[in-house]
């Protein structure tokens, strides 16, 4: 017999009865009915129940054994009588009645509980995180990760993809967030940069002549912690192709993303390729996001005709005022009551908003209710009824001001509407494409023209239109978009890609545009543009975060519960004490100082 096990905690079925088995695995619960002691023995691979008679030699032994201590026990499988069978565990037909028993190694009183899934603070949880991986709903998140970049990986081979390596210590590169840097010893006063994603590289692999990369990248990036990021470090489903367009992208890494939804949905719905695509501009306008959540149906609409020059003087007035000003109405089904309307717009309140306008329509009404339907009358309320093919029972929300200004609060107003109305569609996956990117907007505060996302992206505007452009052609130039794209799942973000920009030529009057001399471009980005002038292919790709992947899958609220080892709010790892100080020897043969901040002094 095997040393430690015959079988897992998950293996054994009715078909084993009477077999004489060995297991090993963490105590998980503890039972004592009426002199019979009942133990659930757990392992990676599941539960099995064990039952200690009073009259076995190893009862007082085993009776003294705490939670979460490890054992090994010899038994027989015995079948559970019929109203004792647990049908919601595999192993739930069988018991196994120990006859031999050794303690492998003895758990102290634990700081945080094992069994069940308490709610724990953070801090204690990441502190003894070997502990919280034991728990079941975590443990399952982190091997469905793994099983998950399995079927990435086999399903960008099978779609001709070649997996590289990229290198881990670099130079700074301007992805826009904080690299992290490491010292270098044999340079002294220089430092690596660890890469905020591989984008460089893979670029400069497609100018090598391969053709479809991609790699399951590690990418570090000193920035904050969200829900939906993790501070540090995170990894991508990095990927580039050569001689692309933007629709073979798409048709790329569409079954991909797909193929893996459906495999782990649980039965959800998942989007099938071609997914939709959506242009940025009307993202915006009709969801108030550029990652908007499509299992909310809502879709807002522009209802400013319906107020300029009506008796509800404040929209009118403000139209009248500036010509920016836009009124934005936000259909409600089923939101037609004085109460929910009033709840709504106590909560805009809350949001820092004067309020959320409404109007609402009940039987036997003429026009619609509310102040705002009194005051435009019955012919415009209509009019704006019929506009969102509204119907008795039914309400619209109504957000006024510049859109530049308000179109987050509205889309967060959207989401609330259509989670509290029942009108999202929890059941399923749905994706979109966000296409049409603006290239530039508007600094008004430096009163210039900045890039409005990837810098490095194609224009989606005839070449030599482009390069004649002047910084004073302001109409034309905030009109531009780009060859960019986001990829969107149930309104998170799972990435940004673009086909490249990858004409030295075009690349430096876009930096130009924004205000770059050729000078600041070359030598800030002299190693692309270097490798561009060598011949390079027409390329693109992107890269979805595997991390938010995962956490959509796994129904989790923070990216946090499908990461193995991750680190705190404030990027620590309490669990190993990182980040810590170094030791003097580490800093002389680095050739580094450490300037402490120096406190400032209250008044």
């Amino acid at each position: 017999m095997h040393a430690y096990r015959t079988h897992t905690c998950g293996a054994l079925r009715k078909s084993a009865v009477g077999e004489t088995v060995r297991l090993s695995g963490w105590v998980h619960r503890k039972r004592d009915h009426g002199g019979l002691l009942f133990i659930d023995l757990r392992d990676h691979y599941g539960l099995t129940q064990l039952v200690v008679e009073p009259e076995a030699a190893v009862f007082k032994e085993i009776e003294r054994v705490r939670a979460e201590s490890v054992i090994r026990i010899d038994g027989t499988v015995v079948a559970r009588t019929p109203e004792t069978v647990n049908a919601g565990l595999p192993t739930g037909e069988i018991e196994v009645r120990v006859t031999a028993f050794e303690c492998l190694s003895a758990a102290e009183d634990l700081p945080l509980p094992v069994f069940g899934e308490p709610d724990y603070p953070e801090d204690i949880r990441l502190k003894y995180r070997f502990l919280d991986l034991r728990r079941e709903k975590l443990h399952r998140s982190v091997v469905l990760r793994s099983h998950v970049i399995s079927s990435l990986r086999r399903r960008m081979i099978e779609q001709g993809f070649v997996e590289f390596q990229t290198p881990i210590l670099t130079a700074s590169s301007p992805e826009g967030a904080r690299d992290f840097l490491v010292p270098s010893r044999m340079h002294p006063g220089k430092f690596y940069a660890l890469p905020q994603a591989p984008q460089q590289f893979k670029q400069l692999l497609m100018v090598a002549g391969f053709d479809r990369y991609f790699q399951i990248a590690p990418c570090f990036r000193d920035e904050d912690a969200r829900a939906d990021r993790s501070p540090g470090e995170f990894y991508q489903l990095d990927f580039e192709m050569s001689f692309v367009t933007q629709d073979d992208v798409f048709n790329a890494i569409g079954p991909v993303l797909s193929g893996v939804f459906e495999e782990f949905a649980n039965g959800k719905r998942v989007t099938k390729p071609p997914f939709p695509q959506i242009r940025f501009a009307d993202a915006i306008r009709k969801y108030g996001s550029d990652k908007p959540d499509l299992r909310n149906p809502i879709e807002m609409g522009d209802v400013s005709a319906h107020f300029r020059g009506s008796g509800f003087k404040v929209f009118a007035g403000m139209l009248e005022k500036d010509p920016k000003i836009e009124i934005w109405g936000l259909p409600a089904p089923g939101g037609g009551s004085r109460a929910f309307c009033d709840k709504m717009n106590s909560w805009a309140q809350g949001e820092g908003q004067p309020g959320l306008g409404y109007i609402f329509w009940r039987e036997g009404e003429e026009g619609g209710a509310g102040p705002i339907a009194k005051n435009i009358g019955p012919e415009r309320a209509e009019a704006i009824r019929r506009q969102f093919n509204l119907k008795v029972g039914d309400a619209a929300f109504f957000i006024a001001g510049r859109p530049s200004e308000f179109y987050k609060f509205a889309g967060a107003a959207r989401q609330k509407v259509g989670l509290d109305l029942g009108l999202v569609d929890l059941d399923q996956f749905k994706f979109c494409w966000i296409v049409d990117f603006p290239m530039y907007e508007w600094n008004e505060e430096e009163k210039k023209i900045d890039f409005s996302h990837n810098p490095f992206s194609m224009p989606n505007f005839d070449h030599a239109k482009f390069l004649a452009l002047d910084k004073g052609d302001r109409d034309t130039i905030e009109k531009i978009t780009a060859f960019q794209y986001d990829i969107v799942c149930n309104g998170v973000e799972l990435s940004s890609g673009a086909i490249r920009n990858h004409k030295p030529d075009i690349m430096i009057k876009a930096f130009e545009i924004a205000g770059y001399s050729k000078e600041t471009v070359e030598a800030k980005f002299g190693g692309m543009l270097n490798a561009f002038r060598y011949g390079a292919p027409p390329h693109g790709g992107s890269a979805p975060g595997v991390d938010r992947i995962v956490m959509l899958l796994a129904g989790a609220e923070n990216i946090r519960e499908v990461i193995a080892f991750p680190l705190n709010q404030q990027a620590q790892d309490l669990m190993m004490q990182a980040p810590n100080e170094p030791t003097e020897k580490q800093l002389k043969e680095l050739h580094i100082r450490v300037v402490h901040p120096i406190a400032e002094k209250k008044p």
